[in-house]
This record gives C-alpha cells, sequence and structure tokens, in this order.
C-alpha cells in the first residue's frame, strides 16, 4: 500500500511521458507513411519510362523500323571498327 502511495505523485510524470512517446510513434509511423507514398510514385513513374520505351521498342520491331535500327547499328559499328583501325595506324 505504501508503494503505491508513492506511485502516486508520480502519476503526472508518467502520464506525459507516454504522451509523448506515443506522439512521437504517431510521427514516425506519419514520416513512414510519407517515405512510403514517395517511393511508391517514384516506381510509378519508373514503370511508365519503362512501358514507353517497350512500346516503342515494340513499334520499331513491327512497323518494319527494325531493319532500319539494325543498319544504323551496323553503320555505328563499321565506324568504331573504322576508328580503332585508324587510331592503330597513328599509334605505328
Amino acid at each position: 500500500m505504501e508503494n503505491l502511495a508513492l506511485l502516486i505523485p508520480l502519476a503526472p510524470f508518467l502520464i506525459a511521458g507516454f504522451a509523448i512517446w506515443t506522439r512521437h510513434q504517431r510521427r514516425m509511423a506519419e514520416l513512414q507513411v510519407t517515405a512510403t507514398a514517395e517511393k511508391a510514385a517514384q516506381y510509378a513513374s519508373h514503370s511508365r519510362e519503362l512501358e514507353e520505351r517497350v512500346r516503342v521498342l515494340e513499334r520499331i520491331i513491327t512497323d518494319g523500323g527494325y531493319n532500319t535500327a539494325l543498319q544504323i547499328e551496323a553503320l555505328r559499328d563499321t565506324r568504331e571498327v573504322e576508328a580503332a583501325d585508324r587510331a592503330k595506324e597513328t599509334r605505328q
């Protein structure tokens, strides 16, 4: 009984500490929700960009532009080989 009498004066401090702790926990939860929402928005944006790129690639392949793209890549490869050959010749 005497222990209970000693705890009564401490009750306001315990209640205040509990209130501060619960406010802190609520704020941390709100920050976590905000961060999660931001990440979800970033992932959605990234997904949209990837979907657009896939659509462009599908269009290139199905519209016959695939041959054009292959020709462009072949030209790039040829230019790279020629540039490497010229670099070798200038070193010798």
